[in-house]
């Protein structure tokens, strides 16, 4: 075996772990973000009406659950921002 065939095989071993384990994180983080949303900006009765969840938000939190990390990210964490809520830490 040549020495490019073994290093395409360690890539093409290494490349789709790589992948799924930033797929992994980024579900961890956005269920992170959606549990933080819900907790402090959805129920909060104090928070002001233009921030109480709508349709776009539920579709967001949603979006965590069905392996749509990436796209719900930068909405959750821009609804947090909005109502001055630390985001949680992206490990």
């Amino acid at each position: 075996m040549s020495t490019l065939t073994k290093y395409l095989a360690c890539v093409a071993v290494v490349l789709p772990a790589a992948a799924w384990a930033q797929q992994s994180t980024d579900a961890a983080y956005c269920s992170a973000l959606a549990q933080k949303y819900q907790r402090y900006v959805a129920q909060s009765t104090t928070a002001p009406r233009a921030q109480n969840p709508d349709a776009r938000m539920n579709n967001a939190v949603a979006q965590c659950s069905s392996g749509k990390a990436a796209e719900a990210i930068p909405v959750l964490e821009r609804a947090l921002r909005d109502a001055k809520v630390d985001l949680p830490p992206r490990t």
